[in-house]
């Protein structure tokens, strides 16, 4: 658990809200109420909830997120859409720069996919880069995914991901505190964020400079009690900055998903998918590839050239086994070996109860 001096620091805790916002609401969400609120008419917002599907959840509802409701300041509302699961209880909030590197992309989109396949729910912001790649890459793994959004449930930001916002609904679910009609603006993205670490045991930082959305997001969680993970990288490249600073100021720095799943004492649903084992190759080429294929990218020439099979065998191959999610095109004839042999997990305890949302 990371933890430092309550006086100050990257681990300090902020301010308190503003007095007249009231728990949950800084002055900005007040503003925004206050001026709305001579034309609301509360049975039209039904309606357009209704219309929208998307539902109200109050703080004091049984179907409001657990662990959410733990934090010093709950949102008194959230809207959904899509559904909340007892299995979010297990949720990690994985984070990132919007300026990715190929680096930061592979690890991003592994992590989250091994997560989702070991039952954990994949939390992130829908913002492009790192949240995109961690939002897609749990679906592509049949997991379960949440995206929390800084606006209302009516608009998608960015627009891009429309059609991700909508797989997002139907396999798990978008949330916000903004009522419908709530334009993104700049300040409430930091505020979204302390949602994005209240709903999750922890939160996994990839990539992102020290002054950026993936820290604040990373400081909450520290101030909410939450367990802060970390990617290292590169000392010269300046989205591993933030994931640096944190694991120099007592994150943990995860290189697998198996770190993870240890320091937050979670373990693996026994009728899920083993993440670490792939099927085993069907060929003998196939086995040759992939005794050759590494995690580091490594050019089809040096394939066919360490694998000793003709050029025209290596491609087909290389194809069938893309297709079985063992290794990965990087473009440029890069080519990547996914997935390594790991510990398999068992479960131990189930997630607390939590009523379904519809």
């Amino acid at each position: 658990m990371v933890a430092g001096p309550a006086g100050g620091g990257l681990w300090g805790r902020r301010p308190a809200a503003p007095a007249a916002g009231g728990p949950g609401l800084d002055s900005a969400t007040v503003d925004l109420v206050a001026s709305q609120r001579p034309e609301i008419d509360p049975q039209h917002e039904l309606e357009r909830l209704n219309e929208a599907g998307v539902r109200a959840i109050p703080r004091f509802h049984s179907a409001y997120p657990a662990r959410l409701r733990e934090i010093a300041d709950p949102p008194p509302v959230i809207y959904v859409r899509g559904t909340l699961s007892p299995q979010d209880e297990w949720a990690l909030a994985l984070v990132g720069t919007r300026r990715a590197t190929a680096y930061g992309r592979q690890a991003a989109g592994e992590l989250a996919r091994d997560l989702a396949t070991n039952g954990v729910t994949v939390v992130s912001g829908l913002a492009r880069g790192i949240d995109t790649i961690a939002h897609r890459a749990a679906l592509d793994a049949g997991g379960r995914t949440i995206a929390v959004l800084a606006n209302g449930l009516d608009t998608v930001y960015p627009p891009e991901n429309r059609g991700l916002a909508s797989e997002i609904a139907e396999a798990g679910a978008l949330i916000s505190d903004y009522p419908l009609g709530t334009r993104p603006r700049a300040e409430f993205f930091p505020r979204r964020n302390r949602i994005m670490s209240g709903v999750s045991l922890g939160t996994l930082v990839v990539e992102g400079d020290v002054k950026s959305g993936a820290m604040i997001t990373a400081r909450f969680a520290g101030e909410q009690n939450r367990e802060v993970f970390a990617v290292p990288g590169s000392i010269f490249a300046p989205q591993s900055r933030g994931p640096l600073s944190l694991i120099r100021d007592g994150a943990t720095p995860v290189a697998s998903v198996e770190h993870v799943l240890e320091a937050l004492n979670l373990t693996m649903i026994g009728a899920q998918m083993d993440f670490g084992r792939a099927a085993p190759p069907a060929s003998e080429d196939e086995q040759a590839l992939m005794d050759v294929l590494t995690r580091e990218p490594r050019h089809v020439d040096e394939v066919v050239r360490d694998s000793g099979l003709a050029a025209a065998r290596v491609s087909a191959t290389l194809a069938l086994l893309e297709l079985k999610g063992q290794v990965r095109d990087l473009g440029g004839m890069q080519y990547v070996r996914v997935r390594e042999p790991a510990p398999a997990y068992e479960a131990a305890s189930a997630p607390p109860k939590q009523e379904t949302t519809p």
